[in-house]
């Protein structure tokens, strides 16, 4: 029987339009995401809050939970593919953040893209694309992003925001708090103004918890007084990264032990929700046959598994850049249902205990909400 494989959908509004069609607004042309003009706008980004989630907590969330829109997140579902995305206006192919975790091969090792950074893997070169924020620059447009002290001096702050001064803020309300001040000021200003908690909590204790429910209700506050605060030539967009979903122990496998799933296997990347297995260079064909055929065998009721080629042929990435197309696995096991997957030769055999978790294809990570405030609610 044959799987019919995921694909971005053809022509829909995604999370690669948004900051674009952003900048479009503000010096007056039109973008993927036609906008009215404005002199200055906010862009919030959430993460990991999903269409579904929201959703599901809407009677927590009157001003998030809308009918403004919905956008396509992209793929692979974790934030420093997405956030990339976000941040260039290309996808994970061209600006070559193709997962959570990747391979270097230059130095044969597994790298995480949201803290391994190294004089090894530079942010100024890794990421390959340039941002919407040094196009901004050009276009005598003030760029400044707003979020967390820890993230200001990171790798990946330095490899997707290139171009935006970064200004920190710890509570959820300063950084809201910043963000206005910041669009207040004389001249045209783009500022993206980032909130993490929801996906922090969700990983920890997942998005059904109370906690979850509470820090969505606080971000849902300060978007309403934002909102109502706005002159008209000031805008807001409220979108996410990805979404979400929680996955309980018995959706927790552990693959390590099983010969037949990583024999000639060198390295082990992607996340828990979309593996990426890296062969032993000289590994044999009949070796790398036998090791996708097992895992096919195993796991494709749950799963869609496709060699790197196939996955590049069904525009998984998107367009692939020839140097960024050996970070991507030769093998790549995407949860089509509520599973994760952990090598447990480098776990001790056991499971990871996180909740919340994303990294597939599911609506509930894909799809993400649009929401538009001020200038731009017409």
């Amino acid at each position: 029987m044959t799987t019919i494989v995921p694909a971005r959908p053809p022509g829909a509004a995604s999370l690669a339009d948004v900051l674009p069609s952003v900048l479009a607004a503000l010096t007056g042309t039109v973008g993927a995401l036609p906008l009215p003009p404005a002199r200055s706008a906010i862009v919030l980004l959430v993460d990991g809050l999903g269409s579904s989630v929201l959703g599901a907590r809407r009677g927590h969330a009157r001003h998030l939970a809308g009918t403004t829109g919905t956008l396509f997140s992209g793929f692979p579902t974790t934030t420093a593919a997405a956030l990339t995305t976000f941040t260039t206006g290309r996808l994970p192919g061209e600006h070559g953040l193709v997962g959570y975790s990747v391979l270097d091969a230059a130095r044969d090792r597994v790298v995480k893209q949201l803290s391994g950074w190294d004089d090894g893997m530079r942010p100024d070169t890794w990421q390959r694309s340039e941002t919407v924020f040094t196009a901004a620059a050009a276009l005598g447009v003030r760029s400044v992003a707003v979020g967390p002290a820890r993230y200001a001096r990171s790798g990946l702050t330095e490899a997707v925001l290139r171009g935006a001064s970064y200004e920190a803020a710890e509570s959820v309300a300063d950084r809201f708090r910043r963000a206005r001040e910041i669009v207040t000021a004389p001249g045209r200003s783009l500022v993206y103004l980032y909130v993490p908690e929801l996906d922090m909590i969700a990983h920890r204790l997942g998005w059904q918890s109370d906690e979850w429910t509470n820090a969505l209700e606080e971000v849902d506050g300060e978007v309403g007084r934002l909102a109502a605060s706005l002159g008209r030539d000031e805008g807001l967009v409220v979108t996410a990264d990805h979404g979400v979903l929680d996955v309980g122990e018995r959706g927790r496998v552990v693959f390590g032990h099983r010969a037949e799933l990583v024999d000639g296997v060198r390295h082990v990347a992607g996340e828990p929700r979309c593996l990426q297995l890296h062969f032993e260079p000289d590994a044999s064909e009949a070796v790398r046959g036998a090791v996708l055929d097992a895992w096919r065998s195993a796991e494709s009721g749950r799963a869609w598994v496709l060699t790197r080629q196939e996955a590049v042929e069904a525009g998984w990435f998107g367009p692939v850049d020839p140097v960024v197309a050996p970070r991507i696995g030769d093998v790549v096991v995407a949860a089509r249902k509520g599973i994760v997957w952990y090598d447990g030769r480098s776990t001790g055999g056991q499971a990871g205990s996180m909740v919340g978790q994303h990294g597939s294809w599911s609506s509930d990570e894909t799809q993400v909400p649009l929401r538009r405030f001020g200038a731009f609610a017409s």
